[in-house]
């Protein structure tokens, strides 16, 4: 990891450079990325009303929360508006719509004190995102939902930035994944058996960096950055955003983080949607990164409950 940059004003393509050499970014709120932060929790709190999302987990069964996300999680990730204002934040980011590619934005729920670690409340050991077969040129936009402290942030390890971790990232493919364990994640409630990726020796976790920023504030990472959940103390809920986005000159040139240790099957390109006009990744392009599908294998996730897409 070379550094780390508060708002850099820094060309695009300077920008993603920086980043796949091991750099961190960190973005103040600014009124687009408030905007999205604002619709997404306005959201949650109708889904958990009338309780405070915060704190609902200390009056609800553990199967009672995974009831409310579970429904959540989709309709945040296929709303219209959802999709809008995120178009509107990359574009006041500065990215170029006709070749960046966007993944749908994920929400994500850590509660506290282990009340779920599993399936839709999953706590992420230390893994890079290259080992679920994301491209190397990926970037990652993670944005809290409300106030956030160290004890409940996203973790980096830069001893490994540079350094193989071995895994086991060589016998997960991302089309069996797509066919079994995405489906799956509302029904891991007290543990979750789902087989990912992970380190098979231990790593080394410090030093470890621990950005925190307020809602709407944005910290930019390469999937190939070595992260992981901190353990939530802090007695409420962290909810926070998550978008992939990849530039399709990157994918075409070869650019991206070294691969020091990645070596899953398959690639999650399929997923990625032009900004500009939701047009698929060309398939030139997916073929250069993808590896075949086995058998019974699925291309693209898209079960029936979250493919209508919600518009109200």
């Amino acid at each position: 990891m070379s550094a780390i940059h508060l708002d850099p004003a820094l060309p695009p393509d300077e920008l993603r450079a920086r980043l796949h050499a091991g750099a961190l970014v960190v973005l103040s709120p600014r009124p687009s990325t408030t905007a999205l932060c604002a619709w997404a929790r306005e959201m949650i709190a109708q889904a958990f009303d009338p309780l405070d999302p915060l704190t609902a987990q200390h009056h609800l069964p553990v199967e009672g929360f995974v009831e409310v996300c579970a429904p959540l999680k989709p309709r945040f990730i296929h709303h219209a508006r959802t999709r809008s204002l995120l178009r509107e934040m990359m574009a006041d980011l500065g990215l170029d719509p006709t070749t960046t590619y966007l993944d749908v934005p994920r929400l994500r729920m850590v509660t506290s004190d282990g009340y779920l670690t599993s399936g839709v409340g999953y706590a992420h050991h230390p893994h890079r995102d290259t080992w679920y077969s994301a491209p190397m040129a990926q970037l990652n936009w993670w944005l809290p939902l409300w106030e956030m402290d160290e004890a409940s942030a996203v973790a980096f390890h830069p001893r490994h930035w540079d350094r193989p971790l071995a895994n086991d990232s060589g016998g997960f493919d991302y089309y069996e994944w797509n066919a079994v364990g995405r489906a799956q994640a509302a029904k891991h409630v007290t543990s979750d058996t789902r087989k990912q990726p992970r380190p098979l020796e231990a790593a080394e976790l410090q030093p470890e960096l621990r950005p925190v920023v307020p809602p709407g504030g944005v910290v930019l990472f390469s999937g190939a950055q070595l992260h992981s959940t901190v353990p939530n103390t802090t007695g409420r809920t962290r909810f926070s955003i998550d978008v992939r986005t990849v530039d399709l000159a990157d994918l075409v040139a070869g650019r991206g983080a070294p691969n020091v240790d990645s070596s899953p099957r398959g690639t999650s390109l399929r997923d990625f949607r032009r900004m500009s006009d939701d047009a698929p990744m060309p398939d030139e392009v997916v073929a250069r990164y993808d590896t075949g599908a086995p058998p019974g294998g699925v291309l693209v996730y898209t079960p029936a409950e979250e493919a209508q897409r919600v518009s109200a």
